[in-house]
């Protein structure tokens, strides 16, 4: 990975697109002072996640924009861009080319881009922390700086140290891991306060809601025992709506078919009714004129033995009491009167006729004739002979008569028979339909039991504040003895009667306060485990800072003392790590934090600063700052190549780090640039030949225009 191209525009003097080239090696920026050369080194400095405005040579973040000039008008927007080859994935994202882009408007308001996606500073000094670059170590050193490591703190050069050895990264961590572990004990505390503030308060509630749970158990037992019960009555009513319903159905289609026939059978027998009154008026009027004849008959034929006896009579006495002529005139006008009724078929009028005959008769048979015996006899023979005649006549008309009542008697009863047959049927049909209105009304009456049983179960539903609607879907999973949930019910309904009112009121608020305290609890035994894992974490971090410091020192010190020796032809120099019994902890800032600011000393691992040991030759040195510039600057130096030696950093940018030095040292300096450019890139900003014949791209920056810098390029040879 290497720095491949840098952007600039509006930033600081570079009021236009410039566009500068970084090779693998080591490039060389050049120019008079003051034409701005030093703000390419700041736009590095700044897009590496600098925040302070005075460390890239400014007051406020609006320095750094273009001011504009008398010619050109001052611009809003102030961008820097650096492009980075990252075809062997060094950057641990999934490009082979890396674009990072820093932004800043007038009103301070700075915005981020990795690759065009906006991101956070925060996001950015952790990109390149873990490419052990930053803005505290030797990534970068501004100009006048050359000595830095030297006049820095114990500490300080401690994370110029992690920096550049990519200890940073876990340094970032650590920060984030102490601010929450600071924020998460913070909120433990205030949710232990709290819990502890509301534990005696949720204790009084518990004990008023007490009753309240009681209540709660009850009511839970009942409904689930009120479920049973309601299921099984109302399967029960729904089983008997079934079993009636069809036969109910049934009863009603037959009642209504048997009506339909009892109508047409109705029907038939009025049409037979209408034939009853004639051919029962002819019958009995012909029964009654037979048994008036047959009397009639009985009384001529004792008639006609009273005339047998007196003729008996007067022949045995040869008297004659009767007037024979009369007897035969009589007789002949009974005979034509009885014919003529006979042929009336007039009944009172024949017996009133017989009547007056019987007593002419008898007028006849009381009076005394002139007759002789004989003659009397005689006559007495002839009547004789006709009333005989006469009863054979009267007994042929009594046997038609007969004849005739017998076969109207015969019509009539079979006619009788006809209409008693369908009076019969009649009544049959009658019993039939009474017989199923028996039944439709045995089986409404199941029905109306049925509703009423439906009643009483929904009014034993209001009652427990319940709906039908809850069990027409329900099934019962086992059998339920009904009268032993029944009992268990009343029981449990007394025993809910007996508890009375809860207020509510009370119950609402022990339960908000319980599920509150719940809550509470939970988040402080969230919190608990968070500040258990924040402490494992930071501690692992603390090791292996501690760890990974402690290996790389010994190589450092290695190549600190041979570098030493190089640039001063000599001498004897060591790092080493303090005994501080103060323990420290860095921001991401890269500020120095002592244990009694952080207030934290479980966690705060024992970092100590690096102190500097050296021995110049021909020259005995009590400490740094005995020093001259030049001195400082080649410690520095040995110190800063000591590093790349160990952890070779991507790309170096160093601003006139060789002002101080003389020509041989110069040298020397340039000497260590090249070599070292074969692994590490190299900017520096420079005004030595030396340093520029290491190059292998010189840019020369100008101010042809006041204000405006302008860039050119120069390929080096070999």
């Amino acid at each position: 990975m290497h720095l491949k191209r840098l952007e600039l525009v509006g930033f600081k003097s570079f009021a236009e697109k410039t566009i500068l080239e970084f090779p693998a090696g080591v490039t060389a920026i050049v120019g008079p002072n003051g034409s701005g050369k030093s703000n390419i080194i700041d736009s590095i400095r700044w897009l590496l996640g600098e925040r302070e405005a005075k460390n890239v040579r400014g007051l406020k973040a609006e320095d750094l924009i273009f001011a504009g000039t008398n010619s050109r008008p001052r611009l809003s927007l102030g961008q820097v861009t650096l492009v980075f080859n990252n075809a062997n994935q060094f950057f641990p994202v999934d490009y082979n080319e890396v674009a990072v882009r820093r932004r800043v408007s007038r009103d301070g308001t700075s915005d981020y881009f990795l690759n065009e996606a906006q991101v956070r500073l925060k996001d950015i000094i952790d990109f390149f922390a873990k490419a052990r670059l930053g803005t505290k170590g030797f990534s970068i050193i501004n100009q006048g700086d050359s000595d830095v490591f030297v006049r820095s703190t114990p500490q300080e050069r401690r994370v110029m140290l992690e920096e550049m050895l990519g200890l940073r990264q876990y340094q970032l961590k650590k920060h984030d891991a102490m601010n929450k572990l600071k924020s998460t004990r913070i909120n433990l505390d205030k949710a232990l306060a709290l819990l502890e503030e509301m534990m005696p308060h949720l204790r009084m509630l518990r004990r008023q809601t007490s009753r309240w749970e009681k209540q709660e158990s009850l009511e839970k037992e009942l409904r689930e025992l009120e479920d049973k019960y309601f299921i099984h009555k109302y399967q029960a009513i729904i089983s008997e709506g079934k079993d009636v319903k069809p036969e109910l159905e049934s009863i009603n289609n037959a009642i209504s078919q048997k009506t339909k026939e009892l109508k047409e059978l109705q029907e038939r027998v009025r049409g037979v009714e209408k034939e009853t009154p004639a051919e029962s008026e002819n019958f009995e009027k012909a029964r009654e004129q037979r048994r008036e004849l047959d009397e009639s008959k009985s009384k001529l034929q004792k008639e006609f033995g009273r005339l047998e006896a007196q003729l008996e009579f007067y022949s045995e006495k040869n008297e004659s009491m009767i007037d024979p002529e009369k007897m035969i005139d009589f007789l002949d006008s009974s005979r034509s009167s009885i014919e003529q009724l006979l042929d009336e078929e007039d009944m009172y009028e024949i017996k009133s006729f017989l009547t007056e005959y019987v007593q002419e008769i008898d007028a006849l048979m009381n009076s005394k004739g002139s007759l002789e015996d004989d003659e009397k006899i005689e006559v007495i023979e002839k009547a004789k002979k006709r009333i005989d005649n006469e009863i054979e006549a009267l007994d042929e008309k009594i046997k038609q008569l007969s004849e005739s009542e017998h076969k109207q008697a015969s019509h009539y009863q079979s006619f009788n028979k006809t209409l008693r047959a369908a009076f019969e049927e009649f009544e049959a049909k009658k019993d039939e339909i009474s017989r199923l209105e028996g039944q439709k009304n045995k089986i409404t009456i199941e029905q109306e039991r049925m509703i009423m049983h439906r009643e009483e179960l929904e009014k034993e539903l209001r009652q427990a504040g319940r709906t039908l609607e809850e069990f027409k879907e329900k099934q019962l999973s086992e059998q339920t003895d009904i009268s032993s949930t029944e009992r268990v019910i009343y029981k449990l309904r007394s025993e809910l009667a007996s508890i009375g009112e809860v207020d509510q009121a009370v119950v609402q608020e022990a339960t908000e306060t319980e599920e509150r305290f719940t809550f509470m609890k939970g988040q402080s035994e969230d919190l608990e485990k968070a500040l258990h894992d924040l402490e494992e974490l930071i501690n692992e971090l603390d090791y292996k800072i501690h760890s990974e410091f402690q290996r790389a020192m010994k190589k450092i010190n290695d190549e600190f003392e041979s570098h030493f020796k190089m640039m001063f032809g000599g001498g004897t120099a060591k790092m080493t790590v303090q005994k501080s019994s103060t323990k420290v902890n860095v921001t991401e800032d890269g500020e120095i934090i002592t244990q009694s600011e952080e207030g934290d000393q479980k966690h705060a691992y024992d970092h100590g600063g690096i102190e500097i040991d050296i021995a110049i030759p021909q020259k005995r040195v009590k400490g740094l700052d005995m020093l001259s510039g030049g001195e400082k600057s080649l410690v520095s130096i040995a110190a800063l190549f000591a590093l790349i030696s160990v952890s070779p950093p991507p790309f170096l940018v160093l601003d006139e780090v060789d002002a101080a030095l003389d020509e041989q040292n110069t040298r020397r300096f340039a000497s260590l640039v090249k070599d070292y450019g074969k692994k590490t890139q190299f900017v520096i900003v420079t005004h030595n030949r030396a340093t520029m014949e290491a190059a292998e791209i010189l840019y020369g920056v100008t101010m042809e225009e006041d204000g405006v810098s302008k860039v050119l390029s120069m390929k080096l040879d070999g």
